[in-house]
């Protein structure tokens, strides 16, 4: 039977020529859409690895002019952390550098071991970053000052660069080349995803202030039952105490939403891309069908006369279109396997073949939708009415 289906097909296919070249396009485009659903949702389940709520980000910038000798400064965002501190609502506050969680900078740097090079998320704080993100540390601990007294400069690398370069040994005291010169590792911290919920895991190290005069930007953990009024006296405190700064104070949580909605841009338009091919498609199955019903009248009430039960035509029909998308389905996979296969976009190979998967079995059941009722008109047709018509 499947043999003889696929006879039927092949030898109309200058027929079905223009749908079989839409059902591989529309596979493709849900191809695309799947993989984005799968990489997105792949990474969403993983743990974000720090605090965002109950934190404030606060950034200040010098006014031109208001300069002054690098003593003065460093005194003066001494005299900030102690104001900062003091206001009983606060919990800890940390120096960051300007890429820090949800910000839309980004800073890259290379490390070495043993000759192996990768490329890294870089990331500048101070000792109190892991208190006011509650980040979990893996092994080792976060640097302090003391750290500073040593012969090589303290950094803390995350899970995924642990993987990397120390997969079945552990990290703390190993000694990377990074940046400016030899780093001994203190610490492994979970791997924060701070560009989104939606964000792959990379490398990242945290190398330790030496000014925190020059960072640009502090993270505020305060408690939970701060009253409205409580960001507005922050910004007095900032303000009072760096004069000639520009203040502004945002929330991670809502920086969190922003950084969301930037990132699902891409999947939100190809879905909208998808949905209308799919929806152009699927009128072009049931047309084709309907169609060919129609001219098959007589071939099917010959069918009926001898003996074709009203659920043998109606399979038929929709068997036939099953095949035709087997043909369709085969070229399209073709080309989709070539994306696991050559590492393209640099996406782990079980998200193409869960994509794979969900664009096949997406097309069958367009295509049994669109097929049912046609074929449930072919069951209707009775042999003396199709052979009195013909």
């Amino acid at each position: 039977m499947l043999k003889h289906l696929f006879t039927l097909i092949w030898n109309k296919k200058k027929q079905h020529a223009l749908l079989i070249l839409e059902m591989i396009v529309s596979f493709l485009v849900l191809f695309a859409v799947f993989t984005l659903i799968v990489y997105y949702y792949t990474n969403y389940r993983r743990p974000m690895g720090f605090r965002y709520d109950n934190v404030l980000s606060v950034s200040y910038s010098s006014q031109p002019g208001s300069g002054s000798n690098r003593d003065s400064i460093y005194n003066v965002f001494q005299t900030l952390r102690r104001s900062v501190k003091s206001m009983p609502e606060v919990i800890e506050m940390s120096y960051v550098s300007s890429n820090s969680p949800f910000s839309m900078n980004t800073s890259n740097n290379g490390v070495s071991y043993k000759g192996v090079s990768e490329m890294t998320n870089y990331y500048t704080t101070d000792d109190h970053f892991p208190e006011v993100m509650e980040v979990k540390m893996v092994e080792g601990r976060w640097f302090n000052a003391n750290d500073a007294l040593g012969k090589e400069q303290p950094l803390v690398i995350n899970d995924v660069l642990k993987e990397k370069f120390f997969p079945n040994e552990s990290a703390v005291g190993k000694t990377l080349e990074f940046g400016d010169g030899m780093h001994r590792i203190t610490g492994v911290v979970q791997t924060l995803k701070d560009k989104g919920d939606y964000a792959p895991l990379k490398p990242g190290t945290y190398k330790r202030v030496r000014d925190s005069s020059f960072m640009g930007r502090v993270l505020v953990s305060y408690n939970p039952a701060a009253d409205a009024g409580f960001e507005s006296r922050l910004f007095i405190t900032f303000s009072g105490v760096l004069k000639n700064y520009t203040i502004e104070i945002e929330r991670l949580a809502e920086k969190r939403v922003i950084m969301n909605n930037t990132t699902l841009v891409p999947m939100i338009a190809l879905l909208v891309v998808g949905g209308f091919l799919i929806v152009n498609v699927a009128l072009g199955i049931f047309g084709v069908l309907w169609y060919n019903v129609s001219r098959r009248r007589a071939e099917i009430g010959l069918r009926r006369a001898m003996g074709a039960t009203g659920g043998g035509i109606a399979g038929q029909i929709v068997s036939e279109t099953l095949v035709l998308s087997t043909f369709a389905l085969i070229i399209g996979i073709f080309f989709a396997a070539q994306f696991p296969l050559l590492n393209l976009f640099d996406m782990p190979s079980g998200v193409y073949i869960a994509a794979i998967l969900l664009s096949v079995l997406f097309i069958y059941v367009l295509v049994i939708i669109c097929a049912f009722y046609p074929g449930r008109q072919a069951a209707q047709i009775y042999p003396a009415v199709a052979l009195h018509e013909d």
